[in-house]
């Protein structure tokens, strides 16, 4: 039986999130249907369009996605402080422009007095819609109703249009996190969809390419893309939020990854070695397996043997699946 959501993240052992959601239903999310001939490919276009404005409502941003034929990848990173440090004007300005709110909530815009009951109700309604606006199920939730709503509306139906869980993995530390990060930018090219990342529609990597193409310098995180949670280098530097490695390092390797995939490339450059693999300790076999199968390598947490035990041990399991 699968654990709930609560059971399965914890901000504690890390902020970041790989989640993975697909249609249920025959028809796809985007692409052309072989049977009908219909093409659905401008839906791509609804869901990123989507995904990323909601960074700019909830305290998640997005650090990596790639939007395939009928499911979709996305690695999110949990800003908790951000959350904690909006005013309480902020919150509930946040929440109505995905809900109507509430009454109180309205009143509370509209700068007008509250009685003490309302001051109360309101209060309560803050501290539940501030935790909201840091959860990835919210997140997601939103997410995937808005296409579902769109996509029945286009179809003329009822009924789910997405399976009714999204796969979650927690990234518990560097390696994880940039296996993954390549992992979902590589969909495409892996599924024969594009030739390389940089030609790979919808996705992540082909924005970050096209920025940094041109820019002089497209390592510091003002000249990258708005939107994506920016490479800001090593984690010790001064900048508290963002990607441990320099965006160029970032690029060359995904790049280097998908040739080493890509049968007519396989054995070009498996000579070639990225400094960036030297730095992380991870030799090119391991790093293959890992950017080429994720969600097959790891179920729940991904990471070392011993910060998955961590993990485990903050959400209360009596054991963890470490390999």
């Amino acid at each position: 039986m699968p654990k709930p959501r609560k059971a399965q993240i914890s901000l504690d052992a890390t902020p970041y999130y790989h989640c993975v959601s697909r249609c249920v239903r025959r028809a796809f999310l985007c692409g052309l249907d072989q049977l009908t001939g219909k093409s659905y490919e401008h839906r791509r276009g609804w869901l990123e369009n989507k995904l990323l404005s909601l960074p700019s409502i909830f305290a998640i941003d997005i650090a990596a996605y790639a939007i395939m034929s009928n499911h979709y990848h996305v690695v999110l990173y949990v800003d908790s402080e951000q959350a904690r440090n909006w005013t309480d004007y902020e919150v509930v300005e946040r929440w109505h422009k995905l809900f109507r709110g509430s009454p109180v909530s309205a009143k509370f815009l509209q700068h007008k007095e509250l009685s003490d009951g309302e001051k109360t109700t309101l209060d309560l309604l803050i501290s539940k819609w501030r935790e909201r606006l840091q959860d990835i199920s919210w997140f997601m939730r939103v997410l995937n109703e808005a296409i579902a709503r769109e996509a029945n509306r286009e179809d003329r139906c009822t009924g789910r249009f997405w399976e009714g869980r999204f796969k979650s993995q927690a990234l518990l530390d560097e390696k994880a996190l940039l296996a993954c990060l390549a992992y979902v930018d590589l969909n495409p090219v892996r599924a024969k969809m594009a030739r390389t990342p940089e030609h790979s529609d919808h996705t992540s990597v082909k924005k970050r390419y096209n920025k940094a193409v041109k820019a002089s310098n497209p390592n510091p995180p003002e000249h990258q893309v708005k939107g994506l949670l920016p490479f800001t280098g090593h984690p010790n530097n001064d900048i508290k939020k963002g990607l441990p490695v320099p965006l160029t390092d970032y690029l060359a390797l995904v790049d280097w990854t998908g040739r080493i995939i890509r049968e007519d490339k396989r054995g070009a450059v498996s000579s070639f070695l990225p400094p960036i693999l030297d730095r992380l300790n991870l030799d090119q076999q391991e790093w293959i397996k890992l950017s080429q199968g994720f969600e097959t390598s790891y179920k729940t947490f991904a990471g070392c043997t011993e910060k998955m035990k961590l993990a485990g041990q903050l959400l209360g399991y009596q054991r963890v699946r470490t390999t």
